[in-house]
């Protein structure tokens, strides 16, 4: 029994949930529109401001298959209406970001700036010079333009250098133990 797949989506006002035929699933919001093909193996009932996902068996893939369409439809309906952001830390001597127009130009230690565009789902802010906000209505594309920000400069267990979450823990290596410490 799937314990997420069994959980209402409360759509809020202002939101509205379509589902066309293969069950292909619109949802408008104030901040955009998202739209994903789930499973043909799937039910969706759209009633009263709820959406309920139903299964038709309890096949094991099906089973599966229902807690993952609840959760990717509720991050629809979360996006639509909040938004997802990611914020990123830059440290470093000498490493910052700086915002011109669309673009982000990043000082990380290599003899050339590293330039990163925008994209028409995908915003970004720079309110601090080793700050980074990335945020945008769709949860995927937020956390993978995130991740392809941070891999530019992953940061390195010695000194934390390099990009990291806000909120992520490095965990720090020792370095040599110097002259003498083995004989």
């Amino acid at each position: 029994m799937s314990r997420i797949g069994l959980k209402p989506i409360s759509i809020p006002s202002g939101v509205n949930v379509s589902v066309a035929e293969g069950n292909v699933v619109t949802v408008k919001g104030p901040k955009g529109t998202l739209t994903q093909q789930f499973s043909h193996k799937l039910g969706f009932d759209v009633q009263d401001g709820v959406v309920h996902v139903t299964r038709p068996d309890d096949e094991p893939q099906t089973k599966a298959l229902h807690g993952l369409t609840r959760s990717l439809l509720h991050n629809m309906v979360e996006g639509v209406t909040n938004g997802y952001s990611k914020t990123l830390i830059i440290e470093g001597v000498g490493y910052r970001a700086a915002k011109q127009g669309k673009n982000i130009v990043l000082n990380l230690g290599y003899s050339h700036q590293v330039t990163i565009a925008e994209t028409a789902d995908i915003k970004l802010e720079v309110p601090q010079p080793n700050q980074i906000i990335v945020s945008g209505i769709d949860k995927q594309k937020v956390g993978q333009f995130a991740c392809e920000v941070r891999a530019k400069r992953p940061p390195e267990p010695y000194k934390g250098k390099g990009i990291r979450y806000d909120g992520e823990v490095i965990i720090r290596k020792e370095g040599k133990a110097g002259k003498g410490a083995k004989k």
